[in-house]
C-alpha cells in the first residue's frame, strides 16, 4: 500500500500508543534504577566487608605484637648483659658468652640517680680502644639526625683501631607506635648479632635508613626480616618467635633504672656526652689522651 493509501490513525489511538510508549519507557527505567540499587547495595556489602577484613587484620596483627612477653630468656650471641652490640674494625664484633636474662634481677632504681649518670661496662679501659657507648631507639628522629652526623666518622675510627663503638637497642618509644615498633625492631637488631653478626653494623644502618615516622604502625615484622635478608641476613624464625624480647625488655628497664631517660644517650670512655658540645672534639681528647 503506498503511502498516500495508508489508514491514518484516529488521535485516540496515537494517544494510546505514546501512552503505552511511555509506560515501556518507564517499566525500562524502573527496571534498570532495581537493576543499579542492587549493584550499589552490593558494592556497598562488599566494601563493608573488605574494610571489616582490613580492620580485623590491623588489629589481629596489633594484638599480636602486643602480646605479654616473657620475664626471662636468652642473650643473643656477641652480644652483652647490658643490652649492647660492641663492634670492633670493619665487620667484626666482639664475642660474647652465652647468657641469659630475668626481669627479676633488674637492678632497682635508687632513689637518687648518680650525677653524671653512669652506664654499665661503660668505664675506660687502659690500654684498650676507646669506648662509645650509644644508647639508642630505631623509631627515633634524633638517633637518625646523630647516625647521619656522626655514623662517618665513628666507622672511619673504628676501622683504624681507635675505638669501638657499642649500640644499646632500647624499647623506649614503643607507645609512639601501635605495634611495639621500638622493641621490634630491637629485636630484629638482635636477631642479625645472634646470626649474622658480621651484617650488624649494616642492619643497623638499614634500619635507620628506613625508619618510619612516629605515630603509626612502623615497619612490619616481614619488612624487618626483608631488609635483613637484602643484606644476606636470614632472621626470620628469630623475628617470628621473638626469640630476643625478652632481652630487650630487660635492657630497656635497665637502662631507665641506670637513669638512661632519653635516646640517643652516648657515653666516650664513660663520660656522658652532653648532646651540644662537640663529639668529635671529645672522641680525639679521649684518644690522644690514651696515645
Amino acid at each position: 500500500m503506498s503511502p498516500a493509501n495508508e489508514v491514518r490513525k484516529s488521535k485516540a489511538e496515537r494517544t494510546a500508543e505514546a501512552r503505552e510508549k511511555a509506560r515501556l519507557i518507564r517499566e525500562a527505567q524502573l527496571k534498570k534504577d532495581k537493576r543499579n540499587k542492587l549493584l550499589i547495595g552490593w558494592g556497598i556489602v562488599a566494601a563493608v566487608v573488605a574494610i571489616l577484613a582490613v580492620v580485623a587484620l590491623v588489629v589481629t596483627t596489633s594484638m599480636q605484637q602486643n602480646t605479654p612477653i616473657a620475664d626471662q630468656g636468652p642473650v643473643p650471641a656477641n652480644a652483652n648483659v647490658n643490652g649492647g652490640v660492641t663492634l670492633l674494625a670493619n665487620t667484626e664484633v666482639k664475642k660474647t658468652d652465652p647468657a641469659t636474662v630475668d626481669m627479676a634481677n633488674v637492678p632497682a632504681k635508687p632513689d637518687t640517680l648518680p650525677n653524671p649518670v653512669v652506664a654499665p661496662g661503660a668505664e675506660a679501659e687502659a690500654g684498650q680502644p676507646v669506648k662509645i657507648i650509644a644508647y639508642i631507639d630505631f623509631i627515633c628522629p634524633a638517633c637518625l639526625q646523630f647516625e647521619k652526623a656522626y655514623n662517618e666518622t665513628l666507622t672511619s675510627l673504628r676501622n683504624e683501631g681507635k675505638i669501638t663503638v657499642e649500640y644499646r637497642p632500647l624499647g623506649f618509644l614503643d607507645r609512639l607506635s601501635s605495634t611495639n615498633y621500638s622493641s621490634r625492631s630491637a629485636n630484629a637488631a638482635a636477631c642479625v648479632a645472634d646470626k649474622a653478626p658480621e651484617k650488624y653494623a649494616e642492619y643497623v644502618n638499614v634500619l635507620f635508613d628506613n625508619q618510619p615516622a612516629e605515630g603509626g604502625a612502623g615497619l612490619s615484622d616481614d619488612k624487618l626480616k626483608s631488609l635483613a635478608s637484602d643484606i644476606g641476613a636470614d632472621i626470620n624464625s628469630c623475628v617470628d618467635d621473638k626469640t630476643f624480647r625478652p632481652y630487650v625488655k630487660y635492657s630497656t628497664e635497665l637502662a631507665e633504672n641506670t637513669g638512661i631517660t632519653g635516646t640517643p644517650t652516648v657515653f666516650v670512655d664513660g663520660k656522658k656526652w652532653d648532646g651540644a658540645s662537640d663529639l668529635n672534639a671529645e672522641i680525639q681528647a679521649a684518644i690522644d689522651a690514651k696515645a
